[in-house]
């Protein structure tokens, strides 16, 4: 995983010097200075292609996971037409790789993503079609002069596109390199492509499932449910450096900690994967990932944080976040800490958990979800919105200590057999006066029961959610909801519809988190890419998206 940027002149001519904070910059040395503020997303090495007189500069940050001494970017075609800047992880560049080789004659990818520049040689923009990964790319056509911009089905990489006063396309794996030069800044939509001449891109792909606009009426087969998620971890085990796995000690994290220990000893009997957690002194996690830990065997290491420590990188958090979303950052600041500390142990790939949620119902308020259209339309929402809340918070902080975040429950082919799963035996219970479900049934009860034998600790596999923001210790969210909100007066608070009218912050820790927004990203268009994460309220749940807030929570009294 790494950064990518670049800029396209709209003409495909040369773009001028430009004056940037008092200083005069060729093409060049703006784009180096602008891809700079993500430099923390590529701390192994930094490459820089120009084509001054077409008017495009491109740039690539790279953290080395697979393909470690061939793979520095950016890419370019043996005829020198070709250039690519990708970030992610395709993972099945090695099934690819075998068919580029058998019309080749030969081939020998550098990385994973090496893969794209030569299906673009072979199937043109239609490229997408055989890819299945993680990723966001920029690639250039120098005999066409066109691009073909890319992001994978649910947004788990980041990409940002803008334009700047002279109609100039940017592209860049985070904000922050575009809101200073680009009067419009907007999110790449995930799960599409865009190609053909800067000014006149069309969308050429788009992700399409029937899951999307219809109610799935297959059932569950919880053996095929186990072997597609063991799949799916299998495959994003592939890289080159020293591997790890968070634990919060919710069965999602656990699980994938849980298989990846029992494929790696396939290899190597003696294999300990080394996982993480993160909390306060007694945090509720702690007990569940201990027990985790010595199941599995695990070299299991706990990160005890205190709250003036983590208070102390709001301003940083919402500045790597690129969000005012409350959830988001309240889960954010503890997993900072934990990222500084993984990225200590020279660890650069770690599993999570990240996607179980959304396309099994797990958070709590699905307990209130009326009836299974409902259940599965809220799935649909939350799947499609990933991007904006826990894969931009995943792959963002661990990025920002240099730490590459692989969640293999987002698959695309995972995601899609789950998501063909109806929602009768996914939804909670009961919820409802028709009796639609008859017995009581705990959030996730299909992916729990998929691995009841011999996977995790019945305490933990049959455990309830906890939210990782609660998680991590209930005293949390107490302190930074009361600090934040100390920072906002009455005053201050009763305008805020006139400060902010899109999106206007509804409670003190909001405003505090939009007024640091949009000192650091100002600008409409950059207010206009968040969008908040809360429960539905129109199904009778509070506001606050706390799982602690919700009603079937059930608080852990040993803790």
């Amino acid at each position: 995983m790494c950064g990518i940027f670049a800029i396209f002149s709209r003409n495909g001519e040369t773009i001028p010097a430009q004056i940037l904070h008092g200083s005069k910059h060729t093409l060049r040395e703006l784009a180096y200075r602008q891809s700079g503020k993500q430099r923390h997303r590529g701390p192994d090495s930094t490459g820089v292609y120009v084509i001054p007189s077409e008017g495009v500069a491109m740039v690539h940050e790279r953290l080395r996971i697979v393909g470690v001494e061939m793979g520095d970017q950016p890419f370019v075609s043996e005829d020198g037409n070709l250039i690519l800047v990708a970030n992610g992880e395709i993972y099945n560049y090695l099934e690819l790789s075998a068919e580029i080789a058998k019309k080749r004659g030969s081939y020998n990818p550098k990385s994973d993503c090496h893969v794209i520049l030569e299906l673009y040689q072979d199937y043109g923009k239609d490229l997408l079609q055989y890819i299945t990964g993680m990723f966001a790319f920029a690639l250039y056509d120098r005999t066409t002069k066109e691009v073909l911009l890319a992001r994978d089905p649910f947004g788990i990489i980041p990409m940002y596109v803008g334009e700047d006063a002279s109609g100039n396309l940017w592209v860049a794996s985070e904000m922050k390199c575009l809101v200073d030069t680009c009067s419009k800044v907007e999110t790449f939509t995930p799960g599409e492509a865009r190609f053909g001449k800067v000014g006149d891109l069309k969308t050429c792909w788009q992700f399409q499932e029937s899951w999307i606009k219809e109610v799935p009426t297959q059932t569950c087969d919880l053996s095929l449910l186990r072997a597609n998620l063991e799949s799916a971890v299998r495959s994003h085990l592939q890289c080159d450096v020293h591997l790890g796995a968070l634990l919060s000690g919710g069965v999602d994290s656990s699980l994938i900690a849980s298989i990846a220990t029992k494929i790696m000893r396939e290899r190597d009997p003696n294999f300990r994967l080394k996982t993480f957690s993160v909390g306060l002194k007694d945090a509720p996690d702690f007990q569940a990932a201990r027990s985790v830990a010595k199941y599995i065997d695990s070299d299991h290491k706990e990160i005890i944080f205190e709250i003036d420590e983590a208070l102390d990188g709001i301003r940083d958090i919402v500045y790597h976040l690129e969000t005012y979303d409350v959830t988001t950052v309240r889960c954010s600041l503890p997993m900072l800490l934990l990222a500084r500390y993984i990225k200590s142990t020279g660890i650069k790939m770690i599993l999570s958990g990240e996607g179980a949620d959304e396309i099994f119902g797990g958070y709590l308020y699905f307990h209130k979800a009326p009836s299974y259209d409902d259940f599965h339309e809220e799935l649909v929402k939350r799947v499609r919105q990933l991007h904006l809340s826990d894969c931009l918070r995943a792959n963002k902080v661990a990025m920002a200590k240099g730490v590459e975040l692989r969640v293999p429950f987002l698959d695309t082919g995972f995601v899609n057999h789950v998501m063909q799963i109806r929602p009768e035996d996914k939804i909670p219970g009961p919820l409802n006066k028709f009796g639609e479900v008859q017995q009581k049934r705990l959030e996730k009860y299909v992916l729990r029961a998929a691995f009841a034998d011999n996977y995790l600790p019945d305490e933990v596999l049959w455990r309830q959610k906890e939210q990782f923001s609660d998680g991590v210790g209930y005293d949390w969210i107490d302190s930074i909801r009361r600090v934040a909100t100390s920072h906002v007066s009455d005053e201050e608070f009763s305008a805020a519809a006139l400060r902010f009218p899109f999106n206007t912050p509804t409670t003190k820790e909001a405003f505090y988190y939009r007024c640091i927004f949009d000192e650091q990203f100002p600008g409409e268009s950059a207010a206009r890419t968040v969008v908040r994460w809360v429960p539905r309220l129109d199904w009778g749940c509070p506001e606050d998206p706390s799982g602690r807030a919700q009603a079937v929570h059930q608080v852990n009294k040993d803790c």
